[in-house]
Formats: C-alpha cells, structure tokens, sequence
C-alpha cells in the first residue's frame, strides 16, 4: 500500500511538472516570435514582417511595411521591456504586449504587438501575432 502511494504521488507530480513546463514554455515561444519580428523589422525586411503576423487586412500589411521601411537600423536588436498580458495565461486570450527595444546605439522604441494565444497546458498552446503597431510614446501604454 505505502509503495502504491508513493508510485502515485511521484506520477502526479511528474505530471504537473510536465503541464507547468509546458505552460511555461508557451510563454517562451511568445517571447521568441516577438523578437523574430521586431528582428526583422528591424533589418527593414517588411515581407518577413508581413509574413509573421496574420494581419487581418491591407491596412495591417501596410503598416507593417511602412514600420520596417521607418525603423530600419543597423545591428542587433536589444529588447529593453516586455509587457505581455497574455504571458502565464492559462487558457485562450488575445492581447497587446507592450514592447520596449532598442537598436545599438539607438534611443528606446516602444510598439505594441497584438498577441492571440489559443489553448491550454492540457491541449497545447499557439501563439499567433494578430498586428504589430506603429512606434508609441515612451511612457505610454498600449491602447486597449
């Protein structure tokens, strides 16, 4: 019996360990695709830009290019802050994540990028960004 509850409270948590990593790990891919876009924004690759986010209009796509073409700057690209509403979310939600970057050498530029997140710990989650904004005041917030 003793042998049978220790089996079984190692099972469980080996399985919440495995639900928390990948809960946790969905918040790492996030991060990720909001560097490979601010990335290539950066390098002035508005088709690349365009291709990472499921813009849902013309508009979307326009603003994506125009930024790339706006904010182009040599080297590497420094995320200074990352405010993201949807990081630890636990299931489906859809958000703006406020982003603080900087190219070297440069001043702070601040974007808001709409972040949709679908799924849960238990099915698997997706990150999918919605649209990415033009430059922001400094010391403002995403509007909601």
């Amino acid at each position: 019996m003793r042998v049978a509850l220790i089996a079984f409270a190692v099972l469980a948590f080996l399985g919440v360990s495995f639900l928390v990593a990948r809960w946790l790990y969905t918040d790492t891919v996030e991060r990720g695709k909001v560097e490979d876009l601010l990335t290539a924004q950066l390098a002035g690759d508005g088709d690349a830009v365009v291709a990472q986010l499921d813009c849902p209009d013309a508009r979307c796509e326009a603003l994506a290019r125009a930024n790339a073409r706006r904010l182009r700057a040599p080297g590497a690209l420094e995320i200074v802050r990352y405010d993201a509403p949807t990081s630890h979310a636990l299931g489906s939600q859809t958000a703006d994540a406020r982003v603080v970057w900087q190219a070297p050498g440069g001043l702070p530029t601040v974007q808001c990028v709409r972040i949709r997140r679908d799924g849960s710990a238990l099915t698997g989650a997706s990150v999918t960004l919605q649209r990415l904004s033009a430059p922001i005041g400094r010391e403002s917030s995403c509007p909601s």
